[in-house]
């Protein structure tokens, strides 16, 4: 299988240097389509970002392709607020919104949640998401159960991609070469970052618009204090391997869509495919009884593959005046894994053990929605639905479970109901509620009011109030893991988490007849979880562990922002403070506010005669204090831990050729070199724990080369 993927990134890269070569003989300019920017989340129909009755923060592909990104994690870890977690034993990195995991964040991709290990749209590896084909990301910060059910709790990560093109025929090609801070080698089993892409868009006619998109990123792995795959010796121990492993991903798709008078559908297939290698520590030294004292050195190595399928119909139409909007989605995802025996210094694998599925996910799904029943401005209401047929397994090696398969199937069935009312030309107000219905818990009922007042022509304020709900997962239902030091079980008797949230925004714009524009924004946000979920410590002396629904959880964010814009330069500023508060129960833990403060800034620059872009992008990450419990739930002893403070840095410089066809660019990320962060948040046995956590890999240095016509 590594052949595979070898051969097809040498592929990738041919083709994408095929379609630039053949895309030099192409007379046609690059024609950009000036579209009013809108927004999809929340809203009965699409609409301008400035109309929206929630708070929209719009990543735009003119930004993603600034910051010279690869995925969906490389774009949000420069947005306020959200803190993108990875973890280099699997590969995975969710996003962390108000001090919230990614079980919290609901991940969507044209408006319907993504399949993941544990349900639909929650826990989602943004590193799987490619922005190859991304329009825009819209991200709302704040509880959305009503528009979107279980997990909108913390927020929603919309990613929007593109259905129409300007000419008739348009390809982009990409080729992106990366270090992994100071390793670099483009052969098979190399050192680095190789990103390859194409995308084909094609107007067969004024109603049918195609598209096809290929991507390969293979993602060579960081060493840090180990030592690679091909260390064998056996002092030092424990120097094998990698301490951010290796990954391949292959996805596609392909998008077919129809558009005539009232009425646009679109179907769109996806598939990724990724590989993920793991490589034992340890190299066991064995003989050989050749008569010379030879020996060699093998390793026990596992490789993990991924399968994920996403099928979406989408149809917006009109029945007389009443619009409607239905989404239908059938989605897997299959995870296995196979160990291997391997022969270190002759590189050779001796042997192959069956591949296992250990985490499956079925999901079939439909959210229909209808509004505009009394075709007035003045007043509108929406009536929705929602269903999530779910169901699944996790063997042994995705946790510890009592048994070797946990089977889990949850149906979920919604109905939503809002309604709009535009009170004046100045003041509108929208209130909406859901009840959830579901074959594993209690019925769930959310909430929402939502107020825009405009006062001015270039100012607006919004208040905003929303309740959503979050089931328990796999892992703290199901977890058993008891053996002569351990003691961690799940809890099948947990009840859904409940959260809310309020927010006011303010925003204001500023322009001249001439060249400058000034936006800038305040916000508050206030968030608590009820009945949050955590695994508890029981018993100090046995290291008996349990979870259970005792935290209550308060984060309060007030936030500011200002962007300026003046003939070719473009410069923001931004800055938050947030204040953590969080009870392990109502009896003993301290409810203190603990507060930790971040800041961004980006700026860009072009040169007026060569159109050089210049790009910088900071955003500093300030101290996080956490009580931690470091006695059991009979006899807490709690104290503070910190994680490290940190700041990152990014510059990126373009340069287009040939009438803006082909362009060029160089970066270096990550310019202050930050990998590890120490961490004093945990406990562990009764007493508190510093660990040196690997966040990131260090700088890295890019190239690019992009052609388009």
């Amino acid at each position: 299988m590594q052949k595979f993927f070898s051969m097809n990134r040498k592929i990738m890269s041919v083709a994408a240097l095929l379609a630039i070569s053949y895309a030099f003989a192409q007379k046609d300019s690059l024609g950009q389509k000036n579209i009013e920017e809108v927004v999809l989340t929340g809203q009965y129909n699409p609409q301008s970002v400035n109309k929206s009755m929630y708070k929209v923060e719009v990543i735009n592909a003119e930004q993603i392709k600034n910051m010279a990104a690869t995925n969906v994690a490389d774009v949000l870890n420069q947005s306020l607020n959200i803190l993108i977690i990875p973890d280099t034993t699997s590969g995975n990195s969710t996003a962390n919104i108000m001090g919230l995991d990614g079980s919290y964040v609901k991940i969507l991709i044209d408006n319907i949640p993504v399949v993941g290990d544990t349900g639909l749209g929650s826990n989602i590896d943004l590193t799987k998401l490619t922005i190859s084909n991304v329009e825009r990301i819209e991200v709302v910060q704040g509880s959305m159960g009503v528009e979107y059910g279980n997990g909108a709790l913390a927020g929603i990560i919309n990613i929007i991609t593109r259905k129409n093109a300007s000419k008739k025929i348009s390809l982009r090609a990409l080729v992106q070469e990366e270090t992994v801070r100071d390793t670099y080698d483009i052969r098979k089993k190399g050192k680095g970052r190789h990103i390859q892409n194409i995308n084909i868009d094609y107007n067969l006619d004024k109603n049918w618009f195609a598209n096809i998109n290929f991507n390969h990123n293979d993602f060579n792995g960081y060493e840090g204090g180990k030592n690679g795959y091909k260390f064998f010796y056996t002092t030092p121990t424990d120097k094998r391997g990698y301490d951010w492993n290796p990954k391949d991903q292959l996805d596609g798709s392909a998008l077919i869509k129809y558009s005539k008078n009232n009425t646009t559908f679109f179907y769109k297939l996806s598939y990724l495919k990724e590989k993920f290698y793991y490589y034992s520590p340890d190299a066991e030294r064995k003989p050989l009884n050749d008569g010379n004292g030879g020996a060699t050195y093998l390793a026990t190595d596992r490789e993990y593959n991924t399968d994920r399928w996403i099928h979406q119909f989408n149809i917006q139409s009109k029945l007389g005046n009443i619009r409607y909007n239905g989404d239908f989605s059938y989605q897997s995802q299959d995870r296995k894994y196979f160990d291997y025996g391997y022969d270190v210094p002759n590189r050779q694998i001796l042997n192959e053990n069956q591949e296992q599925s250990y985490y499956k996910t079925n999901v079939i799904y439909s959210r229909g929605m209808f509004s505009n029943f009394l075709n007035n401005r003045t007043f509108d209401f929406q009536l929705g639905y929602e269903l999530d047929h779910t169901s699944g397994y996790a063997s042994l090696i995705a946790g510890e479970f009592d048994g070797n398969t946990i089977k889990r199937k949850i149906f979920t069935y919604s109905n939503f109901l809002s309604a709009e009312w535009n009170i004046t030309d100045k003041l509108s107000i929208r209130s909406g509620a859901r009840l959830s219905l579901n074959d594993s818990f209690n019925n769930q009922f959310n909430y929402s009011a939502t107020a825009k007042y405009r006062t001015s022509a270039h100012s607006d304020i919004r208040a905003s109030f929303g309740t959503a709900n979050r089931y328990p997962t796999y892992d703290e239902l199901y977890t058993y893991f008891v053996n002569i030091n351990h003691d961690l079980q799940g809890n099948p008797d947990l009840t859904p988490e409940k959260g809310r949230t309020f927010g006011l925004f303010w925003n204001h714009v500023l322009t001249n007849t001439g060249s400058w524009k000034i936006n800038y924004n305040t916000n508050f946000l206030y968030v608590d979880v009820k009945d949050k979920i955590d695994m508890i410590l029981m018993d100090v002396n046995s290291s008996t562990y349990r979870y259970y629904n005792l935290d209550y959880y308060r984060n309060m964010m007030l936030s500011a922002d200002a962007n300026f814009q003046v003939n070719r330069l473009s410069f923001g500023v931004r800055a938050s403070l947030n204040g953590v508060s969080q009870k392990f129960d109502e009896k003993s833990a301290p409810s203190d506010i603990n507060y930790y403060f971040q800041a961004g800034a980006n700026a860009n620059y072009r040169l007026k005669n060569w159109d050089t872009q210049f790009s910088l992008f900071y955003k500093f990450n300030g101290e996080e204090k956490k009580y931690r419990n470091s006695g059991d739930i009979k006899n807490p002893v709690f104290d503070i831990g910190t994680v490290q403070s940190f700041s990152m840095m990014d510059f990126i410089i373009s340069q287009p050729f040939y009438n803006n066809h082909l362009e060029f660019s160089l970066g270096v990320k990550n310019i202050f070199d930050v990998t590890n962060l120490n961490d004093t948040t945990l406990s562990s046995q009764g007493h508190s724990t510093t660990t040196s956590r690997l966040s990131f890999y260090g700088r890295s240095y890019l190239a690019r080369l992009t052609y388009q016509f």
